[in-house]
């Protein structure tokens, strides 16, 4: 499939990070899932995070959305050190939108009824409210099934109703869990190209992708990181970890190409 990213970011007119990993730790019994990782991600920036299965990816979105607490490091969104944060406090607060994996709505409830239902906890505003989630209906193309209950919508259509629920409360960060998996060709090219859309309409906003399609993530990405035992083992721009060695050992394999 041909790449839809017309450009990369290289450098950032204001190199103001909306994230900052500080040396974080984190082991499940004796396991070590995290060893001392840290980075960065910038305001405007699409992040991927590749790696095998156990590799710590999904640890990382449950520290940032403060579901688990690191053993040891911080965290910071902007220069607020959110480690001690809550979940339901840090979310509002630091404007935290989660794209799950899995699941994410109410089953037997309308794909309007599900965006009303969110948009009541995070806009207080009656006729903000409204206005918003008949824009993201509309933005979406989802308008002829808004009163489709989510149970019985396509796996695109489910996927676009839990971007709309994560982007009600217009966040900072954007958090997207394996969005492109079990989905059909044509719905992934949509989903890339909605991230896309997102990075130049939401300057000030940061998008983080954990996926294992790996070429469906550095088709969108500006930088990606691999992880693998505990570490942060390559990171740059799609074409810098194709050609880094460590990234091909550990995840590509030696075969890998990208376009």
């Amino acid at each position: 499939m041909a790449i839809i990213k017309k450009f990369r970011i290289k450098s950032f007119k204001k190199n103001t990070p909306l994230i900052s990993f500080n040396k974080i730790s984190i082991s499940f019994g004796k396991r070590q899932i995290l060893d001392d990782v840290s980075f960065k991600v910038n305001a405007s920036e699409i992040l991927g995070l590749l790696g095998p299965n156990g590799a710590g990816k999904s640890t990382i979105f449950n520290i940032l959305t403060g579901l688990i607490k690191p053993d040891h490091g911080k965290i910071f969104f902007e220069s607020n050190d959110a480690t001690n944060y809550p979940i339901y406090l840090r979310t509002r607060k630091f404007k935290i939108g989660y794209v799950p994996q899995y699941g994410g709505f109410f089953n037997d409830l309308t794909l309007n009824e599900n965006l009303n239902a969110i948009a009541e906890i995070l806009i207080d505003n009656k006729n903000n409210r409204v206005g918003k989630v008949n824009e993201l209906i509309a933005k979406f193309e989802l308008d002829n099934v808004k009163e489709v209950k989510a149970k019985f919508l396509s796996g695109g259509q489910r996927r676009k109703l839990v971007i709309c629920m994560a982007l009600l409360g217009d966040p900072k960060i954007l958090l997207c869990d394996e969005i492109f998996a079990a989905l059909d060709v044509l719905t992934i090219q949509m989903l890339k190209e909605i991230l896309v859309k997102l990075q130049n309409e939401k300057p000030q906003m940061c998008i983080i992708v954990c996926e294992h399609q790996a070429r469906e993530l550095l088709s969108v990405v500006d930088r990606a990181m691999i992880l693998s035992n505990t570490k942060i083992i390559a990171q740059g721009t799609p074409s810098q970890l194709i050609k880094n060695q460590n990234a091909r050992n550990a995840y590509f394999g030696e075969f890998f190409k990208f376009n």
